[in-house]
């Protein structure tokens, strides 16, 4: 009996989605549960689930396509009458030696894994750059990431004419919405940035004097991030126009703290929200966003994480950043920028000494935050994490 593969609900304001990879291509078979179709919003990915064991046997939407919630995009032919319907075509081929003929031709594609699929399309891989290793010729995980991390051409290699091509692909609802923002953010505030640095020797030996003993406790090892939200959030409550926004021709001071997280996710850039952060422990921070990041690079974060920070801490720095002018996530009115430590010679009492420092910096919108007080909001976190200990001891 064939089911339809309906777009599920994915958020209360949501009504359009775009399709992803289909995961499970027409033809092939997945299990109760198993994911069939990435569905992509501007806030989430999801996967569609099966919701019978069957095949796929006809696709309606393609990777790219926009569909309505409640639309049909494909359907699935379950239980029995999937493997019937199998078993009829596979009689019907020796009829036709002709098209026996004709096959040699092409090459067979490889069966591609659920798991290898993600993977390729997260890797930006096509079948054709992939060795399959597994039974059957199947394409597993492990053989995506060892062709990812397989050396490619350098750029100055000569390339054939019929490498100059380009491969156009839709923007995903993820990147159309990051670049709605962003702009949005460039036009309607008056954005200025402030630097400062942070000499990290306390919070680096602090870490290193309890990382073991963390990390047996709480099964991950202590980060940076826990001390830059702490210290974000007393800065926060010395300078409270940082953690406020504009509603019209009035201003909101709020006195909750829900500090908003940016992380590299499967499609992009993805700020999830730390709720009440206040309130949480430095370990209750890190096992926090250590959920987060993984579940972010899966895709698998709901609306409800993504939405409704108060201000926004962005680490360049995990990628070698080191210096920036990160942009705010409006409507919010402040984002702090953290960037690469480096070993700096830096005077202290009179003498040239190396220590390990990072830039950091502060955006703001100066319709509501003076420079006094950003100035002010960024020497608090300075404070703060050259002081480690005092944090910990008013938590």
């Amino acid at each position: 009996m064939a089911i339809e593969l309906k777009v599920p609900s994915v958020g209360e304001s949501i009504t359009e989605v775009q399709i992803g990879d289909w995961i499970v291509p027409e033809g092939q078979s997945v299990e109760k549960e198993g994911a069939v179709v990435v569905i992509e919003t501007d806030k989430v990915t999801v996967e569609l689930p099966a919701p019978e064991a069957g095949t796929v046997t006809r696709i309606l939407k393609k990777k790219g396509e926009k569909a309505a919630v409640g639309e049909v995009i494909g359907y699935l032919e379950n239980g029995a009458g999937a493997a019937k319907g199998k078993a009829k075509a596979e009689p019907a081929a020796p009829a036709k030696p002709e098209a026996k003929k004709a096959a040699p031709a092409k090459a067979a594609e490889p069966r591609v894994m659920p798991s290898a699929r993600r993977a390729m399309h997260e890797k930006g891989l096509s079948t054709g750059e992939v060795e399959p290793s597994g039974p059957g010729g199947r394409v597993l995980k492990e053989d995506v990431e060892r062709a990812a991390a397989a050396p490619r051409p350098p750029a100055g290699a000569a390339k054939a004419a019929s490498d100059r091509e380009e491969d156009v692909v839709p923007m995903t609802p993820l990147r159309k919405r990051i670049a709605e923002r962003l702009v949005q953010a460039q036009a309607t505030a008056a954005l200025l940035t402030t630097f400062n640095e942070i000499d990290m020797t306390e919070v680096m030996a602090l870490r290193k004097s309890h990382q073991e003993a963390f990390q047996k406790r709480y099964g991950i090892k202590v980060g940076l991030m826990s001390f830059f939200v702490k210290a974000t959030i007393d800065a926060l409550k010395l300078v409270p126009q940082l953690n406020a926004e504009i509603r019209g021709e009035s201003i909101a001071y709020r006195n909750y703290y829900d500090i908003g997280v940016a992380v590299g996710g499967g499609k992009g850039l993805v700020v999830p929200v730390l709720r009440d952060a206040d309130r949480m422990s430095f370990a209750e921070v890190e096992v926090a966003i250590a959920d987060l990041a993984k579940r972010a690079q899966e895709n698998k974060l709901a609306i409800e994480e993504l939405t409704g920070g108060t201000f926004t801490i962005s680490n360049g720095g995990i990628y070698g950043s080191l210096l920036s002018t990160p942009i705010v996530n409006p409507p919010q009115s402040g984002i702090l920028g953290l960037h690469a430590i480096q070993d700096r010679p830096v005077a202290r009492e009179g003498q040239v000494v190396v220590r390990p420092m990072m830039y950091v910096a502060v955006t703001y919108d100066h319709r509501v935050v003076d420079g006094r007080e950003a100035v002010t909001f960024l020497k608090r976190i300075k404070e703060c994490v050259e002081a480690p200990a005092r944090m910990l001891l008013e938590a």
